[in-house]
């Protein structure tokens, strides 16, 4: 009999040790199926694949809440002051103030009032939460951001026309309003870099080499686009991290984070990839000599027939994707440039001295 109670309790201890063995085995195996699952998220989200990986967009007015007209938000990305101001001026009364909005960047704490701006369109325009901005620095991206974010706030703002401080307008106010609503597209100058060695292995794999891309840093943005680069918490981090002036594989950031992003999220087929501000880059000097900077215009060399022929401008060679862009809205044919730089002051006064932009033929 106790024999026979030892080999029953032997045969449950077994059958115990099994079931134990199968539960040990069933968990091990779902541990490792989450884990696979989790690092496959984890390189979605630091960019396994070739896109940006979706995120909920921020808390903000919605579009449909729109009272009134659709707006352009001018966002002018300053040093200081606007030397132009009176300029942009004359543009801005020849316009229907429901029809725009305006935003700049400035040095920390500088505020555009009487004693400081010659135009009361820009006072107290300024950001509240601006940064020190560095020419070649991720912190020039970084002060396009919030230029986006600040203007984002409005849902009546449509259309977002990044502007330096030397810029000036080609066309009178309701030629630039028409031209840039006619259009469903963003304005972005992109193309492949292929020749300069600015990508930085170490942005693998969050950006893929065959999504970098370059351009003009002067750009007009649709609404859906600029939430693109206002909600992105992957791609700046990254050139945040990496590009640094004057060192190997020098980014410049600003030359790159648009074009780059907007080609990560798959819509470079909504853009029209060319920049409407014309920028003048000095080419009768060697690739060594050639300056990183445009030519300025100023008193001196520019006039009626400068002026008009960069409005005759048709279309644009890009050498690197063998690319001709026509310059078109809507596949109507249409100048390719609305906006200029660089203009000195004295050639800004010699510009409305002799009447060329048209702003008085609103």
């Amino acid at each position: 009999m106790a024999k026979k109670t030892q080999q029953v309790q032997l045969l449950t201890l077994r059958i115990a040790f099994l079931f134990g063995l199968k539960l040990v085995i069933l968990v091990t195996i779902g541990l490792c199926v989450c884990a696979l699952y989790r690092l496959h998220y984890a390189q979605e989200t630091l960019g396994g694949s070739s896109t940006v990986p979706p995120r909920s967009p921020r808390s903000r007015p919605l579009v449909q809440d729109i009272e009134g007209p659709p707006k352009i938000a001018f966002l002018f990305l300053v040093r200081r002051i606007l030397p132009l101001d009176f300029l942009w001026g004359i543009f801005f009364e020849n316009a229907d103030s429901a029809n725009f909005s305006i935003y700049i960047h400035s040095e920390p704490g500088f505020v555009f009032d009487e004693s400081t701006c010659r135009s009361s369109f820009f006072y107290g325009r300024q950001l509240s939460n601006s940064i020190k901005v560095e020419w070649g620095e991720s912190s020039m991206i970084e002060a396009e951001r919030l230029l986006l974010e600040a203007a984002i706030e409005d849902p009546a703002n449509q259309r977002f026309i990044l502007l330096s401080d030397s810029c000036v307008p080609l066309y009178n106010f309701s030629y630039i309003y028409n031209y840039v609503m006619a259009s469903p597209r963003s304005f972005v100058d992109s193309f492949l870099d292929a020749k300069e060695k600015r990508y930085n292995p170490k942005m693998s794999p969050v950006i893929p080499k065959e999504k970098w891309r370059k351009g003009s840093q002067w750009v007009t943005l649709i609404r859906k686009h600029a939430e693109v680069i206002v909600d992105d918490e992957v791609v700046f981090p990254v050139f945040k991290k990496v590009c640094k002036k004057l060192k190997q594989h020098d980014c410049i950031s600003d030359e790159h984070y648009m074009q780059t992003i907007l080609a990560m999220s798959n819509v470079e087929g909504e853009l029209e990839r060319r920049t409407l501000t014309y920028t003048e880059w000095n080419q009768s000097v060697t690739k060594m000599e050639r300056s990183w900077h445009p030519v300025t215009f100023t008193h001196a060399s520019v006039g009626p027939q400068r002026v008009n022929g960069i409005k005759g401008i048709s279309h644009v060679y890009y050498e690197t994707e063998f690319r001709t862009e026509w310059c078109r809205v809507n596949s109507t044919s249409a100048p390719c440039f609305l906006f200029a730089r660089k203009f000195s002051e004295g050639a800004a006064m010699r510009l409305l001295s002799d009447r060329v932009f048209g702003f008085f033929d609103a």
